[in-house]
């Protein structure tokens, strides 16, 4: 369920004719799982702290990229519940996750804190539903 991303700076030598070399940044990534980018409001909760609400905006089997307004420590574990309509229905995924990168900078000035999670557990089902969710995604992405 890891997802690993391997950064590796790229230094291009002067080539003739040229002024100065070029530097640059190549960003390679290896997922267990595809990522897909989704628009996904969720609840989510801490230990003693009441309920409150973030936005995903990428998510795979392994985990979710989301944006919460407030600021949360790496290792923290978040009861999340997202919501989603499928025809008449809704459909709920119930899961734990950690946090397992911040980017406090990202947003900041709009109240925003950018955050990685990595799923630990779901709940019966969720996991079933999520893969559902994920599939629609890939489809109407491809359609």
């Amino acid at each position: 369920m890891k997802s690993r991303k391997v950064p590796a700076t790229v230094r291009n030598v002067k080539k003739r004719g040229e002024s100065a070399p070029k530097d640059g940044v190549l960003v390679v990534e290896k997922r267990d799982q595809p990522r897909f980018t989704v628009q996904l409001p969720f609840d989510y909760s801490r230990v003693g702290i009441d309920e409150t609400w973030g936005i995903a905006t990428d998510a795979s089997e392994g985990g979710l990229l989301v944006y919460l307004h407030e600021v949360v420590e790496k290792g923290t574990l978040l009861n999340i519940e997202i919501l989603f309509g499928k025809g008449s229905g809704l459909i709920t995924i119930k899961a734990v996750a950690k946090v397992i990168w911040c980017d406090l900078a990202a947003k900041e000035a709009w109240g925003e804190h950018r955050y990685g999670v990595e799923f630990q557990s779901f709940s019966k089902g969720s996991l079933d539903q999520l893969k559902l969710l994920l599939k629609e995604v890939g489809e109407t992405r491809r359609g």
